[in-house]
């Protein structure tokens, strides 16, 4: 192993033991405002972002900005080439930058936040952000590694970068390949089953390769879950409705979790402690943003926030 990724993976390490963790999100959680909230993240990462925001989305927003800084921050510790395999892992805010394009009226709105900076981990964002029309930001996804969504709505543009993000995330990044896989049966169970849409073909291949030929094409959501590889599988175990996917959902973040820490645990260094090290960070945000609603509600914690763990 290479100095380069010795050093990462220590740094990566550190950088995971800084951040509230379960306790310190069950403590924002039981704030009585958001105000009292935004006090307690003061004193953790999230205050570089957080500091300035007075609303819940900004907060929250705020929230996924420190993380997204500190994966560009990672992949600048780590050796040449090395943040390669951290781009699929951050592909989730090129497509929230996406999304908030398609949702202004005029693709950018006053009132639209400003996109997220990927700096080293975009894919494509620059050429996208040229995008004047859905037709021409299908176009630009196209020509990237992005490919073809399969349309050119709202709906099948994202949809399509979700299942991509996935895909590409499995095959760049081995240690998250399950987490993938449980991604794309959780997009596909909720397009097919809860919103009742067929998926564009260039979707419903991505899906295929990653869930097995069979899975997307099923008729019933009793017999997509017996179809799911077992990674998938176990996600919804118990999840008997497509109602309840939001169970699935929270057990994929446990997942990522104990996977992540485990990860971080290994003795050796390498790619393995930064993808942990990604794992934990990115389920740390996960954890805040809901502490934080729970606090703007007033503290009720409630039987949801409890099964965040």
């Amino acid at each position: 192993m290479s100095a380069g990724w010795v050093g990462g993976a220590v740094r990566a390490r550190a950088l995971a033991q800084r951040y509230p963790g379960a306790a310190g999100a069950r403590e924002i959680a039981a704030c009585a405002t958001l105000g009292e909230a935004l006090q307690r993240l003061a004193g953790t990462p999230y205050a570089r972002y957080a500091r300035a925001t007075a609303v819940l989305p900004d907060a929250q927003r705020a929230v996924s900005a420190t993380l997204l800084w500190h994966l560009r921050v990672l992949a600048g510790w780590l050796p040449r080439g090395g943040a390669r395999l951290l781009v699929p892992l951050a592909s989730g805010f090129e497509v929230a930058n996406v999304a908030v394009r398609l949702s202004a009226p005029d693709g950018r709105g006053t009132s639209a936040p400003e996109p997220y900076r990927l700096g080293a981990l975009e894919t494509a964002w620059r050429r996208l952000d040229e995008a004047g029309t859905p037709a021409e930001l299908r176009a630009a996804l196209a020509a990237s590694a992005w490919g073809d969504p399969g349309g050119d709505t709202p709906w099948a543009l994202v949809t399509g970068m979700r299942m991509t993000a996935a895909r590409r995330t499995a095959v760049a990044v081995p240690q998250a390949r399950d987490w993938a896989v449980g991604r794309a049966a959780l997009l596909t169970a909720r397009e097919l089953f809860v919103h009742g849409r067929s998926l564009p073909e260039p979707v419903r291949r991505d899906a295929a390769r990653l869930l097995g030929a069979r899975a997307p094409d099923t008729a019933s959501y009793e017999e997509f879950r017996e179809r799911l590889p077992s990674p998938a599988r176990r996600l919804l175990t118990d999840v008997e409705e497509p109602e309840e996917l939001w169970r699935a959902e929270t057990r994929w973040w446990h997942s990522v979790r104990d996977d992540g820490a485990a990860m971080l645990r290994d003795g050796r260094y390498g790619p393995r402690v930064v993808v942990g090290a990604v794992a934990v960070l990115s389920v740390d945000a996960w954890r805040v943003r809901a502490a934080l609603e729970s606090a703007a509600r007033g503290g009720r914690l409630g039987e949801a926030f409890d099964a965040l763990g």
